[in-house]
């Protein structure tokens, strides 16, 4: 199945992505220079979105091939050990085809963040992205907070 997770690879391109308080609607944050899913690489947010109750992430991505069950497995390390995981599922991705999917997540309460100051360049947020349990690829995002 390795054969098919390359080919998928291959044909999967994440076109743009772009984050947005949940309750305003407003975006605070958009990226549309993804590149190579396999490179590690960094993203500058405004720190005021850690302040957000919910934040929509939306995600625009395409595919060549067909993928019977689009799944992302999310984990935030800080310092290298995970804080957070998160299971998100697609479903169907018809070949050829070009998708946006939101997701709503929930901030955790304002007493269990942490400042944007110990979190600044310490977190990566690793993303894995699975056909069924067939592992596709896996992204690492460091992620800044200016402001």
């Amino acid at each position: 199945m390795a054969g098919r997770a390359q080919k998928i690879l291959d044909g999967f391109r994440l076109n743009w992505m772009n984050m947005a308080d949940g309750q305003t609607g407003e975006i605070l944050w958009t990226d549309d220079a993804w590149g190579d899913l396999l490179a590690e690489r960094e993203a500058h947010i405004p720190a005021r979105i850690l302040k957000c109750r919910t934040v929509s992430r939306e995600i625009n991505f395409s595919s060549r091939e067909l993928i019977e069950n689009l799944k992302l497995v999310q984990r935030v390390l800080l310092d290298g050990k995970c804080m957070e995981e998160w299971y998100f599922d697609f479903g169907f991705v018809i070949p050829n085809s070009t998708n946006t999917w939101q997701q709503t997540i929930e901030a955790a309460p304002p007493s269990q963040m942490l400042p944007a100051s110990v979190l600044n360049g310490n977190v990566v947020i690793e993303t894995q992205f699975f056909d069924r349990d067939t592992l596709v690829c896996k992204n690492h995002v460091r992620v800044w907070y200016d402001g």
